[in-house]
């Protein structure tokens, strides 16, 4: 084989194939080094097993609720099959990395070397060393490299964490047994998704919150998840900071926490720690080649996604930037044009558009009505509760609403949130908008009884009380 690319690649998910993908599209050789599981943390570990389980539960839900919902339907909710569950989530995840993955990377003729990258050379000429699964080394040159090695799990300093023993998203996906109780530490997407799908599923669910749901979006999201979760049976307990973990002598693990000053315990069968997560740097050797680092290990890049060596990239969760897998394949394939088609592009966020699957969903893009005014612009913002929306009246599912956010001085639309079902596609849909005004998208076409229609709605209501509205008027 040989040992000198164009490109070498740490790292075998989104960024990396992303990068390797359009490398190999501009004439370029590419290896790939995997240490683990070919396809990286989405496939196997996140975006695909998890909304894969949270359709199931949705669906164990929905089944449970639908005789609620719609006279004349009756269902039921059986207990559920949790080996059956994860093994079929499984063959998703393997027929998807061979799919996606292995079949991909073969069409496209790069290598796939199995074994533990490391930096290695001077920062004038990195090379990497690459432990084998049988001990021996191999040394692999290239003209660029690419640091895609993702993230992991984050877990905090916590007293009695590691003796207890604990669940992170990753394990939790493996269970085979549905947990009778379940704390959840976090308030984050990842906690927020893993709480819905558990109590959904049949657990009795805490939640241990330090300030409130999804906190980094508009308070109206927290407070209609709040509202959600508590018609769902799931505890949230706001102000909580975890101090110690512990078992008693039954075999609970016991949590105790300072909730808003006050010392409290609580107890469940299992914890599942989803406090965030932290890239996966350590033991790259990025010291001996001249990589710089931040707080917690990011690599830190320019707007480019260039490192401190102008030879060293890097991409997706490791620069520490917004953790989505398609953020990652962005990465991949600016880096490769910037590495090899001289275009010297930068990343822009403005219109990133993100998403919690929690059932309503969360879709957001652009900035909240606190970050405009923190920038010092005069804001105007509309909340449209969901009973104005027709599509959510017949799917008999009002819970949620669609937030505008707009430049007052202008009418331009800065930003969008809505709490609804298929949030996501209405985040997609607000990418398109972002920049127009108000009565751009008020006056725009948009097709009756679609949740997207809610958006023109919304905009609407910047000049006219949606209750004066008709149909389509």
């Amino acid at each position: 084989m040989p040992t000198k690319y164009d490109l070498a690649i740490i790292g075998s998910g989104g960024g990396a194939f992303a990068a390797a993908i359009r490398a190999t599209t501009l004439g370029k050789s590419v290896v790939m080094l995997e240490r683990g599981t070919l396809g990286g943390t989405c496939v196997n570990t996140g975006c695909v097993p998890s909304k894969a389980l949270i359709a199931a539960a949705d669906a164990r839900h929905v089944a449970a609720d639908a005789s609620n919902r719609f006279p004349g339907i009756a269902t039921a909710s059986d207990t559920v099959d949790m080996p059956a569950l994860i093994g079929g989530k499984q063959a998703l995840v393997e027929s998807l990395r061979g799919e996606k993955y292995a079949d991909i990377a073969e069409s496209y003729g790069w290598q796939v070397r199995q074994g533990d990258a490391a930096f290695a050379g001077t920062p004038d000429v990195p090379v990497l060393e690459v432990t084998r699964s049988d001990g021996s080394l191999a040394t692999v040159e290239a003209d660029q490299y690419l640091i895609a090695t993702g993230s992991q799990p984050w877990a905090p300093p916590l007293e009695g964490l590691e003796e207890t023993g604990y669940l992170t998203s990753t394990t939790a996906m493996e269970l085979t047994e549905v947990p009778e109780s379940l704390l959840v530490l976090g308030g984050g997407y990842v906690a927020l998704e893993q709480a819905q799908l558990f109590a959904r599923l049949g657990s009795k669910v805490t939640l241990l919150v330090r300030s409130r749901l999804a906190s980094k979006e508009e308070p109206e999201v927290s407070r209609a998840l709040e509202g959600t979760f508590a018609d769902e049976g799931i505890r949230v307990v706001r102000r909580a900071v975890p101090t110690r973990m512990s078992r008693d002598a039954g075999g609970e693990v016991v949590v105790s926490a300072d909730v808003a000053g006050g010392a409290h315990e609580f107890r469940a069968d299992k914890v599942l720690v989803a406090l965030g997560r932290s890239p996966v740097t350590d033991g790259l050797n990025l010291d001996a080649v001249g990589v710089k680092t931040g707080d917690v290990g990011e690599v830190a890049v320019t707007d480019q996604l260039r490192s401190s060596n102008p030879r060293i990239w890097a991409a997706g969760d490791a620069t520490g930037h917004p953790e989505f897998v398609y953020v990652a394949a962005h990465h991949g394939t600016l880096v490769a044009e910037n590495a090899f088609a001289d275009v010297e592009r930068s990343v822009d966020y403005a219109r990133l558009p993100r998403v919690t699957f929690t059932g309503p969903a969360v879709g957001a893009v652009g900035i909240t009505e606190k970050q405009v005014i923190a920038a010092g612009i005069r804001c105007d913002c509309r909340v449209l509760p969901l009973h104005h929306v027709p599509r959510a009246l017949v799917n008999r599912d009002t819970r949620g609403f669609i937030k505008i956010v707009v430049n007052a001085d202008t009418s331009e639309i800065l930003g969008l949130t809505a709490v609804a079902k298929d949030a996501g596609e209405l985040a997609a849909a607000g990418v398109h908008i972002l920049g127009k005004t108000i009565a751009e998208v008020a006056d725009a076409w948009a097709p009756y009884l679609t949740m997207a229609e809610g958006i023109r709605i919304a905009a609407k209501a910047f000049t006219t009380d949606p209750s004066r509205l008709s149909c389509c008027a």
